[in-house]
């Protein structure tokens, strides 16, 4: 519904509603109480706010710039590894992402940024809680849920994971195509926000291939939408691609966090297939999957040369 509600409103960035509303969902299997989404709510915009204000005073001063961008991914990575923010982490670290690569490539969307990321949290907040009153969580199931643990940060993985995600924001800022910009860094922030430091080989490989194959049902998915392209077309092929990945993503399983990265991949490759951003069209589709493959396998390669050695052997051996 969200994703086909703002296609048919002309929104810039269709995926962004749809993919804050997904995570909220994600996140919790009851409804976010209203102190608690307003607080997300707020993070998020006042984050977008300070992206754009940092922007215009240090875009031009790529040093500084990047210097202030790696402060901000260090703490959401702290954030993440201590088990605390939930989903709310990892939509401020998109924003975090968007807001200076728009603001920097993308000079007349730049102005309106800060209206989509208002709808984006708006609409993807009330998609959630229309969601939890049309299909409420059974009891049971919100009985055995447990709550994020928090756990002591390790501040050289959060180093090398901003490092690893610096460098991919850094080599985009330099590349005059939005659609790829936009999706390289945040599948970057996605696969390590998924990995685990105890992860066998064949399960890190299965993690790039899930997350892989939600860019492949995102060009499969605008393919057939080509032919027969209408919202209700656009209704239908997300109602399906969403029930295979969400509902994997959604069940109590250690693979929710890959196929959750799956979806967040799918929204924002169909999206941006069905954005009026210029350069966003189906011709560059392939590109863009190549983009997001290298995107995964350059986060993985990274990791495993940049994590600490030590912790993954405590981690194993535990």
């Amino acid at each position: 519904m969200g994703f086909t509600a703002a296609v048919a409103m002309g929104a810039i960035v269709p995926f962004l509603v749809p993919m804050f509303a997904a995570q909220f969902l994600l996140g919790s299997t009851a409804p976010m109480p209203l102190g608690k989404t307003l607080g997300a709510a707020l993070l998020i915009f006042f984050t977008g706010v300070g992206m754009m204000v940092l922007t215009n005073l240090f875009g031009d001063r790529h040093a500084t710039f990047l210097i202030l961008l790696g402060l901000i991914y260090f703490f959401c990575f702290v954030a993440q590894l201590s088990g605390k923010g939930g989903p709310a982490i990892f939509l401020v670290q998109v924003v975090a992402i968007m807001v200076p690569l728009i603001g920097i490539l993308n000079k007349d969307l730049a102005n309106s940024i800060l209206s989509i990321l208002v709808t984006g949290i708006l609409g993807g907040t009330l998609l959630m809680w229309l969601a939890h009153a049309v299909i409420p969580e059974p009891p049971s199931t919100r009985a055995v849920a447990t709550s994020a643990t928090v756990r002591s940060p390790s501040y050289r993985r959060a180093l090398a994971n901003t490092a690893i995600l610096l460098v991919a924001v850094a080599a985009c800022l330099i590349n005059d195509q939005l659609s790829a910009a936009l999706v390289i860094p945040i599948t970057v922030a996605s696969l390590l926000g998924q990995l685990d430091l105890s992860a066998s080989g064949r399960v890190a490989i299965g993690l790039v291939i899930v997350n892989l194959s939600g860019g492949i049902l995102a060009s499969v998915a605008y393919s057939i939408l080509t032919l027969r392209p209408s919202l209700f077309s656009i209704f239908l092929i997300v109602l399906a691609v969403t029930l295979i990945l969400g509902g994997r993503a959604a069940a109590a399983s250690k693979d929710a966090k890959m196929f959750a990265g799956a979806l967040t991949t799918f929204l924002i490759l169909f999206g941006l297939g069905v954005s009026p951003v210029p350069g966003s069209a189906a011709e560059s589709f392939a590109t863009r999957i190549v983009f997001v493959g290298a995107a995964l396998i350059y986060a993985l390669l990274l990791a495993v040369l940049l994590w600490p050695r030590s912790e993954t052997r405590e981690r194993q051996a535990s």
